[in-house]
């Protein structure tokens, strides 16, 4: 896949995808511009999710507009007591006071508020405040932006297209409060990634993403790995950064992994990758509201195995913190 060096549109005006748009990048370099509502067949999507990973704590931030739906989610594990919380609420017919995310290339600024949750992600100085609130937890945490990030389209159709940008490896400080014990965020063991989403999507999909961060023998590194939702396109979501240069790879991954068996581990295997992910904790979510189905088996855990950078240099994942996930989404 080629990479974009300018930026560009992501949609026409008509809201048909931009075939100039059909590329990846390294830094936002997409306008991500899409009609919403009956235009778009109320098919538009947009979301900023946000994962934290620290040797205590597992949390999931997202705000996610579906043209007639808005959802929230603040979601917490603690690695110590076992204990998962999870505030979710979703609003039909959102109007701007509920809920903002902006179709423009950072900085940016998204919010959302209802139903007892209250998340705000806010660009500036060098990186992203992360603010939530919901009656159990509080967040309060900068992800500094030091590196290359991924951006790719996905094109399945001249109506029916995804623009998603996958920000592994940040460093993150502040604070968590967890039914009012303060946990305290920073260090090389703990990190933020960022999945932002604007497009247009068929009714259903199913998908595998996986993410990883960490020092290896001195060497900082990133994972970005994903499928099913882009075979059968020219786009893939696979990456390696090392020390902040991001590496991008063609070709679809393969994934092995048994979802009747929580404690198993995970595979995944490639020309360039072969690692495997063995959870300390599976979360599975689910949604069955008239309009939205969706249900994710995601599993936290740590890394091991190899990838190499395309000049033939292997480096070690051994130890690197992550997740990885199959969800599947009617929306």
């Amino acid at each position: 896949m080629e990479e974009l060096t300018a930026p560009v549109d992501l949609g026409t005006p008509g809201g048909l995808l931009n075939p100039a748009a059909v590329a990846f990048s390294r830094t936002p370099l997409h306008r991500p511009v899409v009609p919403s509502g009956a235009r778009g067949g109320w098919r538009t999507k947009r979301w900023e999710y946000w994962g934290i990973l620290t040797p205590e704590l597992a949390v999931g931030l997202t705000i996610a507009h579906l043209d007639y739906a808005a959802t929230l989610q603040l979601y917490v594990f603690e690695r110590s007591t076992g204990k998962e919380i999870s505030a979710d609420p979703l609003k039909l017919l959102p109007s701007y006071a509920d809920i903002s995310l902006p179709d423009t290339l950072p900085p940016l600024t998204a919010f959302g508020s209802f139903g007892g949750s209250s998340l705000r992600f806010h660009d500036a100085d060098g990186g992203t405040r992360l603010t939530a609130s919901s009656p159990r937890v509080s967040v309060d945490l900068f992800a500094e932006a030091d590196g290359d990030v991924l951006g790719v389209v996905v094109p399945w159709s001249g109506r029916r297209y995804q623009y998603t940008l996958k920000d592994v490896a940040r460093r993150v400080s502040g604070t968590v409060t967890v039914d009012g014990r303060e946990y305290s965020v920073g260090g090389e063991d703990s990190f933020a990634v960022l999945d932002r989403g604007r497009g247009r999507w068929p009714y259903s999909r199913r998908w595998n993403w996986g993410a990883g961060a960490g020092t290896v023998d001195g060497v900082r590194l990133g994972l970005q790995v994903g499928g099913k939702w882009t075979a059968g396109t020219p786009a893939t979501e696979n990456a390696l950064i090392v020390d902040g240069r991001l590496h991008h790879y063609d070709g679809e991954l393969e994934f092995q992994y048994d979802l009747a068996d929580p404690a198993s581990a995970w595979r995944v295997r490639g020309e360039w990758i072969d690692a495997v992910l063995t959870p300390f904790h599976r979360r599975v979510a689910a949604t069955n509201a008239v309009v939205i189905s969706a249900r994710t088996w995601q599993a936290f855990g740590t890394w091991t195995g190899t990838a190499r950078t395309p000049d033939g240099t292997e480096y070690a994942l051994d130890g690197l913190g992550g997740w990885i996930e199959e969800a599947r989404n009617r929306w």
